[in-house]
């Protein structure tokens, strides 16, 4: 198979990817979820801070996932991070995100 580049935006920020091209309809799906999750927060409450939406939408996301089996939901996040090209000056917001996306998995 063949890979190809792609940028997924997600809060605003694009991350550049590199995925396999029949998993290209899989991440845009997953994008627009997040996406989807962030705007239903942003709009339905009084959360201004995009760390916050970011964590509840994983939240949200997260806890939909647990009927699939735990290991095939870590294999696909697994996937995902290996793939994701992270900027040297990552925040400190988003350290404790994958915390928490670490524990959860944990």
């Amino acid at each position: 198979m063949s890979e190809i580049s792609i940028k997924v935006q997600i809060a605003g920020r694009n991350y550049p990817l590199t995925v396999q091209a029949a998993e290209e309809p899989a991440i845009r799906q997953a994008e627009k979820a997040v996406g989807e999750s962030i705007a239903f927060f942003q709009k339905n409450y009084a959360v201004k801070d995009k760390q916050d939406l970011l964590a509840m939408a994983a939240l949200q996301l997260a806890s939909g996932q647990a009927s699939a089996p735990l290991t095939e939901t870590r294999t696909v996040v697994e996937k995902v991070i290996e793939r994701v090209e992270v900027p040297l000056d990552i925040t400190p917001e988003l350290t404790r995100l994958e915390q928490l996306a670490d524990s959860y998995l944990g």
